[in-house]
Parts: C-alpha cells; structure tokens; sequence
C-alpha cells in the first residue's frame, strides 16, 4: 500500500533570523528553540561552532562517495569532510551560517532541502544531524525528499533525539530565555527518537542498516551520548560500512 507524504511549506522561513544570527558571529549561546507554549530546547551553539568531535567524526567515518550535508550550521562538518579530500556541500537556510562555512574553507549554498540543488539524484551520502531531521516540521516529508537527493544506493545519516519522542510543533528562535515577547515569527519543526524515526523511514520508503551511539567532547556519560541511524532506500540494501 502506497504512503502520501505531505509536501513541506515551499518556502521556508529563514531559520533564526536575528538571534541565530548573534549566537553564530559569538561562537556561543544562549540560544532556544522556543514552542508556542513557552517550553525551551535549548541549542549547543558552542559545539556547532567548535571542530568536529569524536561524534561528529564516527559518523563522517560512515559516508560514502560524495556528501551532502543539509542544514550545515556554521561548517564544522562541512570543514571535516573538506579536511579529509571529499567532496561536500553545505546547504542552510541561514546566510550568516554560509558565510561561516564558507569562511572555514568549505563550500555551502544558501537553500532549503525543498529547493532545487546541485546533483539531485547522484549524492552518495546525505546527513542530517544536529536535530535537523526537523526541518520543516514533517519528518516523512523530510526523508521522502532526501530521497531524490541521493543516489539509489546512497547512505542517508540520521542523529535522533536520546529520548523516545515522536513531536511536532511551532517554535522560534529565542537567545533570552526570559523575553516574553515574540522574537521571530514560528516556523514548523520537529523531534524524533530512533523509534520514532524508524516508523517515519519505513513508511518512506528507507531500511535501517545500522544504528549506534557515541559520546563527543569532554564527555563521557552515558546521558551525554548522541544517537544515530543509518538508513538506506528499500530497493537497494548493502551493509553500511563499520568505522
């Protein structure tokens, strides 16, 4: 039985808009994503601006061919994959976080995921990481357009919330966490956990082919350990590679 996946809004807003913009030319937080009900996420800005860590680079470790990184903040692992001779592409929605990958020396478009970009069809890796299986607010849309992104036998790297958590919902972007007044107009977004993520892959048409933990820097509590997925597209099912 076939699954209709709603398309994403066609044009997203620009994510983070001023106090986005503050946290990336600091290097450092606070910054929130900030619900409709007043709940906060609050957003590691520090380690997005920091080198890739041992996290970041089990994952790296992972990619096959050619990498797109979607949503690449401000370029660590853009830099990485640079660093190591493969060929990357950045893409954010934030013209300041371009500029900062730019400035480490990677390349970087300023586009959505739903805009039309280099290569569709023959990328040999694709990550969402940082949270960024939420962008636009529908994970099934997400993964459904990732798909014509990649090359049929390419690799899809996923980071998952550490918790079990299936949300969607409206949030902005806060640098104060106790401004009562609306910053930046709410946009779409959305939090998974592996469970979670693996229903939404399914119905999209994505097999797991393998799935880990790891901690990054200057961490080594279990609470502190990043989840990740690696899937692939059901018509094609080689092991991914181990690091």
């Amino acid at each position: 039985m076939s699954t209709t996946v709603p398309a994403a809004p066609p044009h997203p807003p620009v994510w983070g808009a001023d106090a986005y913009a503050e946290a990336l030319h600091r290097g450092r937080g606070p910054l929130y994503l900030r619900r409709t009900d007043g709940w906060l996420l609050p957003l590691d800005v520090e380690r997005w601006c920091a080198a890739a860590d041992a996290a970041d680079l089990a994952a790296l470790g992972r990619c096959e061919g050619t990498v797109l990184d979607i949503g690449c903040g401000p370029g660590r692992l853009v830099a990485a994959l640079t660093d190591q001779g493969r060929r990357v592409l950045g893409i954010d929605v934030s013209p300041v976080a371009v500029a900062r990958t730019a400035a480490s020396g990677g390349a970087a478009l300023c586009r959505s995921v739903f805009d039309s970009l280099p290569d569709e069809g023959s990328w040999g890796t694709a990550l969402l990481l940082d949270g960024n299986i939420g962008i636009g607010g529908d994970p099934g849309a997400l993964l459904a357009r990732t798909a014509t992104l990649l090359h049929p036998a390419g690799l899809l790297i996923v980071e998952t919330a550490p918790a079990d958590v299936d949300e969607r919902a409206r949030v902005s972007v806060a640098g104060d966490p106790y401004a009562c007044h609306r910053t930046a107009d709410p946009f779409p977004w959305a939090r998974v956990g592996t469970p979670a993520l693996l229903r939404y892959a399914d119905a999209a048409g994505w097999t797991p082919v393998e799935r880990w933990t790891a901690t990054g820097r200057q961490s080594q509590s279990p609470s502190a350990a990043r989840c990740f997925v690696a899937l692939r597209r059901r018509r094609s099912l080689p092991t991914a590679r181990r690091g």
